[in-house]
C-alpha cells in the first residue's frame, strides 16, 4: 500500500518499507512479523500493525519528536487509574534509516474507531457518553506532579485564524457566519480557568475512541496528553455526542458551568479550524469539525 497523501508541507516520508527496516534494525526478534498500514484520518502519526498483537506508531511531523517519550513515560502510570483501556507501550525506537524521530511500538487494541463505525444513536451512544465522561473525570483526578503542559491546556487563542475560517466558510455557505461569530465571541468572554492544572487527553475525537460490540472500550492517541485547563476534553460533548447524550457526558465528567462553556468554545475552535484547514487534504477530519460546530450551535452557553 502506498503512503497516505501528505496533509502538511513538512510531513515526513513514511511507508511500510521504512517501518520494516526500522523494526528489523532495532528489534530483530520482530523482523519476520507481517506489517500492514493502518488507515487513519489522524494528522500527527502514521500507524502500521505489526503481527497480530502490536502496532508501530511514527510521528508524521518534526514537531512530534517528544510525543513518543511522553507516552512511554506516562501511559503506564495513568492506565491503572482509568476506566477505559489505553495504549500499552512495548518499545521505543530511535531515529534511523533516514527517519529522524523517535517512534514507538504499542500493544494492539482490538476495536473500531467510532468515526469509521459510529455508535448507535440510542443505548450505545448513551453508554459511551457515560463511560467517556467517567474517563475524563478519572484522568482529571490523577496527580499531575511532573506532568508536561498540554498543547490544548491553556486559554482559547488564535482568534485571527478562527475569524478567517468563519469568513471563508461563511462566504461559501458552509455555515452561518453571523451565528458562529456570535458563539465564538461568547466563548472568548467566558472566565478563564484559575484552578490548578489537571491531566487531559487533549484530543477526544471520534477517531481516537475505540468500541467493541457496541460499547466504548478504549481511548488512543495520547500525543496531546498533558496538564492544564480541563475544558479541552469537554469538546467531546459536541464532537462525539448529540443533544440527547450530552447531559449524560456532562454529569459523568462532573464539570462546572464555566468549564462546560469553555469546552463549547474549544469545540468551535477545533471545528472551525479543522474544517477550514483539512476540507481538501483530510475530508474525514473536516467532517468531524463541521459536526462539532453544528452541534455547538444547537446549544447556548
Amino acid at each position: 500500500m502506498p503512503p497516505a497523501p501528505k496533509m502538511h508541507p513538512d510531513e515526513l516520508d513514511i511507508d511500510a518499507a521504512l517501518v520494516g527496516r526500522l523494526v528489523a534494525e532495532q528489534f530483530p526478534d520482530w523482523a519476520g512479523l507481517a506489517l500492514k498500514q493502518v488507515v487513519s484520518a489522524g494528522t500527527d502519526n502514521a500507524m502500521y500493525r505489526l503481527g497480530e498483537d502490536m502496532v508501530v506508531r511514527l510521528p508524521r511531523l518534526p514537531g512530534g519528536a517528544g510525543q513518543v517519550a511522553k507516552e512511554q513515560q506516562w501511559l503506564p502510570r495513568l492506565a491503572p487509574r482509568l476506566p477505559l483501556a489505553v495504549p500499552v507501550p512495548l518499545a521505543e525506537g530511535a531515529p534511523g534509516q533516514g527517519y529522524a524521530l523517535p517512534w514507538g511500538v504499542f500493544r494492539w487494541l482490538d476495536g473500531h474507531n467510532v468515526y469509521d463505525e459510529p455508535l448507535g444513536e440510542g443505548a450505545e451512544l448513551a453508554h459511551a457518553a457515560v463511560e467517556l465522561g467517567r474517563f475524563v473525570a478519572a484522568l482529571r483526578r490523577v496527580d499531575t506532579v511532573g506532568g508536561p503542559p498540554s498543547w490544548r491546556g491553556g486559554p482559547l487563542t488564535d482568534d485571527e485564524h478562527v475569524r478567517a475560517a468563519i469568513r471563508e466558510l461563511g462566504a461559501d455557505g458552509t455555515l452561518d457566519g453571523s451565528a458562529v461569530t456570535a458563539a465564538w465571541e461568547g466563548a472568548l468572554r467566558v472566565p478563564r480557568w484559575d484552578g490548578d492544572p489537571v491531566w487531559l487527553h487533549g484530543d477526544l475525537l471520534p477517531g481516537n475512541l475505540l468500541a467493541r460490540d457496541g460499547r466504548l472500550s478504549a481511548v488512543i492517541d495520547f500525543g496531546g496528553l498533558g496538564t492544564g485547563d480541563p475544558a479541552a476534553d469537554v469538546l467531546a460533548a459536541w464532537a462525539v455526542f448529540d443533544a440527547g447524550t450530552r447531559p449524560l457526558f456532562r454529569e459523568a465528567a462532573d464539570v462546572d458551568d464555566a468549564t462546560w462553556a469553555r469546552g463549547r468554545g474549544w469545540a468551535l475552535y477545533f471545528g472551525l479550524t479543522a474544517e477550514h484547514h483539512y476540507r481538501v487534504t483530510n475530508p474525514v477530519l473536516a467532517a468531524v469539525g463541521h459536526r462539532a460546530v453544528t452541534e455547538a450551535l444547537t446549544d447556548t452557553a
